[in-house]
């Protein structure tokens, strides 16, 4: 067992003082932003103490190499993407409050996802189509690492697929600049070039979420332990729970509990640094 240390600003005396917890006999530079310490043993105050150093911290297999995955999945708002999609186009029409706390309380797990993409949709009816692409053009950013993340499970051979419960109109786009091998989402419907605050066919929610993952999978011929998923919301769960490693990247606390890691201090690139 191996244990994993990421951080913006890692001290040396906290890797020595993390090393003696658990006992490590070794201690590995990843980057300048992660520390592998190698064959410890888990003791319960590792995880307070990195809470109280602002760290992130991951007891993982020693053995499980990067190339032993064959497909990664990840949510696009606020995990691949450091914005919601649905929120800025709210914004740039002056509703964003309502939308921002439906969305909220959806990823608290308060509402269900399908009756919040459906208010949340109404919201926009009337707004020209154009609003989508401005919010495309002028908004959408990648959340850190992002990038690096991609080129590194690329090289090792994985697949790459983002689910979302968002709308096609950005996964197709976001698809395609990333060079991504799979997408899911939910279609916004246009008429005469307008939002029609309607949703059209079968909404993606949590178990659309964990249905499209688990039939890639098959489709790919892959066994639930090589995959790897990621989300931060609610609305993740199932989806995170079809695959073999899930990882909550700055996600609500709920999240956080059921996720085989955690990542809440570095970027993206901090997935891949879990692994040899």
């Amino acid at each position: 067992m191996h244990l994993i240390i990421q951080g913006i600003d890692i001290e040396n005396h906290d890797l020595r003082s993390l090393a003696k917890l658990s006992g490590a006999d070794q201690i590995q530079r990843i980057t300048g932003q992660a520390f592998r310490l190698l064959n410890v043993e888990q003791n319960k105050d590792i995880a307070p103490y990195c809470a109280n150093a602002s760290l992130d911290y991951a007891f993982v297999d020693g053995t499980k190499q990067l190339s032993n995955f064959g497909l990664i999945a990840m949510d696009m708002d606020s995990t691949l993407l450091a914005i919601e999609t649905i929120d800025e186009i709210a914004d740039m029409h002056n509703i964003k409050p309502q939308v921002a706390s439906i969305t909220l309380s959806t990823m608290r797990g308060e509402i269900g996802f399908a009756e919040s993409l459906k208010r949340r949709t109404a919201l926009l009816e009337g707004l020209h189509q154009d609003a989508l692409q401005k919010v495309y053009d002028e908004r959408v950013r990648l959340n850190p690492g992002a990038e690096k993340m991609l080129k590194c499970v690329k090289t090792a051979g994985l697949k790459t697929m983002v689910i979302s419960g968002g709308f096609t109109f950005f996964t197709d786009r976001i698809k395609t600049k990333l060079g991504l091998n799979y997408s899911a989402a939910n279609t916004i419907e246009i008429s005469d070039n307008r939002i029609t605050g309607k949703v059209t066919g079968k909404i993606i929610d949590a178990g659309g979420k964990a249905e499209a993952l688990r039939h890639m999978r098959d489709e790919l011929g892959l066994k639930r332990e090589q995959i790897i998923a990621i989300g931060d919301g609610a609305n993740d769960l199932k989806m995170m729970a079809e695959a073999g490693i899930s990882i909550a990247y700055h996600a609500k606390p709920i999240v956080q509990e059921k996720a085989t890691y955690r990542i809440n201090h570095v970027g993206l690139d901090g997935v891949v640094n879990l692994f040899g």
